[in-house]
């Protein structure tokens, strides 16, 4: 096992073609991140304050599940994290500073 590895001991989920929990966790998973990142494109551009509120409530309530499913699939070793070394930090720290620097923000 990595030892750069953080998660939980996996939960065993049925073999073969028939999806299972952590298939549909998955899928649902996938589905709110996306539904995320469209609902803060729309919130951008809401015409008016009432319905940028509308689309704020909805993502509030999306980011909400959201994480509650992350957190369900993480607990059940369905969801792992890996460990960044501190080189790999500072290199991509030193890119992102490089790249702010080339479009003139600090």
């Amino acid at each position: 096992m990595n030892n750069n590895k953080i998660c939980n001991p996996k939960t065993e989920t049925p073999a073969g073609v028939n999806m299972n929990e952590k298939d549909y966790l998955t899928c649902l998973l996938t589905c709110l991140k996306d539904m995320e990142k469209n609902y803060t494109i729309a919130m951008t551009e809401a015409s008016n304050e009432s319905l940028y509120k509308s689309y704020s409530s909805i993502f509030q309530e999306l980011s909400n599940l959201q994480r509650e499913t992350y957190e369900l699939m993480f607990k059940n070793g369905w969801y792992s994290l890996e460990q960044a070394e501190t080189t790999k930090i500072e290199e991509k720290y030193q890119t992102l500073s490089q790249e702010y620097q080339d479009l003139g923000i600090e």
